[in-house]
C-alpha cells in the first residue's frame, strides 16, 4: 500500500482532502451510502474506473477509517465493503457538493453514463419528512430512506416491504428536480410526479 500523499498544510480542509481528495473516492462513498457492496457491484456502477484504481482506493479508504471489509456468511461467502461511522459522515459533504454542482448538470451528454440510483442523493435532499420512498424511472427503480440517522440512505431496486410512498416520474422530471429547476411538491401539483401509497409521507406529498 502506497503512503498517503499530503498537502502538508495545517488546515482542516487540506487534511480532509488528504483523505478524500483522490479521484473516485467520493464517488465510492456515494455508492456505499446504499449499504454494503461487493467489489464487482462497485465496479459495475462506477463506469470508467479501472480495476487497479478501484482496488487501490478501497485499500486507502479502509486504511483511513472510511470503510471496512467483511466476509458474508455462507452461502454468499463474498467480501463486501461498507462505510464506517466516519465514512457515513460524508453524506452532508456529498449533499452540499451535489447542490453546488447542480448548475453543472446542463443537458446530458452522449458520453454520460447514468444509473437510476444516481438520482437518489438529489431527491433525498429535495424530500422532507421521514420514511421509505420508492422511485420509479425509465432507467430503473431505487428507494430512499428519508430522514435516516443510521444505515443506508438509499438502495437500488424496489423498497423492501411496503414503502411509505411511491413516486413515478419520467427522467426529464427527475433531472429537473436534481438540477434544482423544479421542486418535488411543484412537480406533484403539476402531475409530473404521481404519488401512491398510504403512508404519512405519501399523504403529505399529495396534500401539500
Amino acid at each position: 500500500m502506497s503512503p498517503r500523499r499530503s498537502y502538508d498544510q495545517y488546515c482542516s480542509a487540506a487534511r480532509a482532502l488528504d483523505v478524500v481528495g483522490d479521484r473516485w473516492t467520493l464517488l465510492i462513498v456515494r455508492e456505499l451510502l446504499a449499504g454494503p457492496r461487493r467489489y464487482t457491484d462497485l465496479h459495475a456502477d462506477l463506469p470508467g474506473v479501472s480495476t487497479d484504481v478501484l482496488a487501490s482506493r478501497l485499500k486507502d479508504m479502509e486504511r483511513d477509517g472510511l470503510t471496512t471489509r467483511r466476509r458474508l456468511p455462507p452461502p454468499g461467502a463474498a467480501y463486501v465493503y461498507e462505510l464506517t461511522g466516519r465514512g457515513r459522515k460524508l453524506l452532508p459533504v456529498l449533499q452540499a457538493l451535489g447542490e453546488w454542482g447542480q448548475p453543472e448538470l446542463g443537458e446530458r451528454r452522449p458520453t454520460d453514463a447514468v444509473r437510476a440510483h444516481w438520482f437518489a442523493l438529489p431527491l433525498l435532499r429535495a424530500i422532507e419528512g421521514e420514511g421509505v420512498v420508492e422511485v420509479r424511472l425509465e432507467e430503473g427503480v431505487f428507494h430512499l430512506v428519508v430522514g435516516a440517522e443510521e444505515g443506508p440512505v438509499y438502495g437500488d431496486g424496489p423498497a423492501p416491504g411496503d414503502p411509505d410512498a411511491r413516486l413515478d416520474m419520467d427522467t426529464d422530471t427527475c433531472t429537473a428536480v436534481s438540477r434544482g429547476d423544479l421542486g418535488v411538491l411543484d412537480a406533484v401539483r403539476a402531475a409530473r410526479i404521481t404519488v401512491t401509497g398510504d403512508g404519512t409521507l405519501a399523504k403529505m406529498l399529495r396534500e401539500a
